[in-house]
């Protein structure tokens, strides 16, 4: 199937489409391969195994309440961020256009997020990571700073670290034992987090995929949207309804029967290469529920989930603000630049203020989080806090630049659409 839409897309790139009339069919044929091509199973798994005997299972220990309301990064935790940031402007923000036009993430760029560590931050020595204790703000730093090169990108890169992360908070010794090592190696899997179902005003604690129970396992039947790298993915968390319980997550992989996978390119995120699952009868054995099914465990994973998603939602709008300022003051209109109108300039520091109560609210909640604090309240105030406003940054950034900001030659379009799925959005990132 790759080779076969590989010939595709290469045939399509060639100058004589254009002259023998053949762009349009050449697109469908394209199209219609990777929405039927995905319909086969998910991505060939490896063979994922226990390497070592954990008599219980290895966790982060929370970060020290310095008894103080500073939100100031450590100097451990502003190196970490520098290191994104300049892998994010560098790197990220050149391939950001191209990517979303392919709908794909370059492997390179994957590969150079992988390189910064952040998976390995998240888990202990004892399973071959370096963490030593919960990073939720470092990781929310460095997401934010991904983020400004391109969101579609940092969520590509940033799924497989949302299972890693899981498995650390809940999984069991077996669990940990079989999938984290996997995760410290050269070569980590394709991994992703998958909640969001295909519905309106979709609510995470109303799931339609439901898990019944089977002999000594579970039978899950539905279907999952939005996945990021699905069709690559060989490892999946997935929230399901525990017949007779709530929502919880279980472990599936890619090589279970009856899950198959499909392209669902959306109105942004196309870097993210985003799928959606179809779970037909997929049997699974008891040791894939994580953390008992306790209701507790899935209402912090989406809590979890909607810093991670405001944490994203503040580099990209960061990035619309550092590319709107130096545009309007030197974008001239009527002898003078636009920014010396009052609506132009109220309009850029309404942005900055925004910008910046979305990132005081952010950071707390992922401060209480670290220290192992409740964080439902602080959770709730970011997440609405970020999903009204980040929207309304890009549009006002798309607003502010006119005619430009309608065009692919300027990336805010891009970042209007990305920013529009901080609202609707579960699942997926986690911190």
């Amino acid at each position: 199937m790759g080779l076969g839409l590989r010939a595709i897309n290469r045939f399509a790139g060639l100058p004589m489409v254009d002259r023998l009339g053949l762009r349009k069919p050449a697109q469908q044929a394209l199209y219609h391969g990777a929405r039927i091509g995905f319909r086969g199973a998910g991505a060939v798994a490896r063979s994922f195994q226990a390497t070592q005997k954990l008599l219980k299972p290895a966790r982060l220990s929370p970060a020290a309440n310095a008894g103080l309301f500073d939100l100031t990064p450590t100097d451990e935790q502003q190196m970490l961020r520098e290191a994104a940031l300049s892998f994010a402007l560098e790197r990220m923000r050149p391939a950001a256009q191209a990517a979303d036009a392919a709908g794909a993430a370059p492997a390179e760029i994957l590969a150079g997020i992988n390189d910064l560590g952040v998976g390995a931050l998240s888990i202990p020595e004892a399973l071959g990571g370096v963490g030593g204790e919960r990073s939720v703000v470092g990781n929310v730093l460095i997401a934010e700073a991904l983020a400004q090169g391109d969101m579609g990108l940092a969520v590509a890169g940033l799924a497989p670290v949302a299972v890693s992360t899981a498995l650390v908070l809940w999984g069991d010794p077996t669990q940990q034992a079989t999938y984290l090592p996997a995760f410290v190696g050269e070569r980590p899997p394709a991994a992703a987090l998958a909640v969001l179902e295909p519905r309106p005003l979709f609510d995470p604690l109303q799931l339609q995929t439901v898990a019944r129970r089977s002999g000594d396992g579970y039978t899950l039947d539905g279907v999952k949207v939005l996945v990021p790298r699905g069709a690559e993915a060989e490892l999946f968390i997935v929230a399901a309804r525990l017949e007779g319980a709530g929502p919880a997550l279980f472990i599936v992989e890619s090589s279970n029967a009856g899950l198959s996978v499909e392209a669902d390119p959306a109105m942004g995120l196309r870097a993210a290469a985003t799928t959606r699952l179809h779970l037909d009868g997929v049997k699974l054995p008891a040791a894939a529920l994580i953390g008992g099914g306790a209701a507790e465990v899935y209402r912090d994973c989406i809590r979890l989930s909607r810093i991670g998603w405001c944490a994203l939602a503040v580099g990209t709008a960061q990035a619309a603000l550092d590319y709107v300022i130096p545009y309007v003051n030197e974008r001239v209109a009527f002898g003078e630049p636009i920014s010396h109108r009052q609506s132009v300039a109220f309009a850029v520091a309404n942005i900055g203020i925004e910008l910046e109560g979305m990132r005081l609210a952010t950071w707390r909640a992922a401060s209480r989080a670290e220290q192992g604090l409740d964080h439902a309240r602080e959770t709730a105030l970011a997440r609405r806090l970020c999903a009204d406003k980040a929207m309304g940054i890009g549009s006002d950034a798309v607003q502010l630049l006119g005619g430009h900001g309608f065009v692919k030659e300027h990336p805010v379009e891009r970042w209007y659409r990305d920013l529009r799925a901080t609202g609707v959005m579960e699942g997926v990132v986690l911190v």
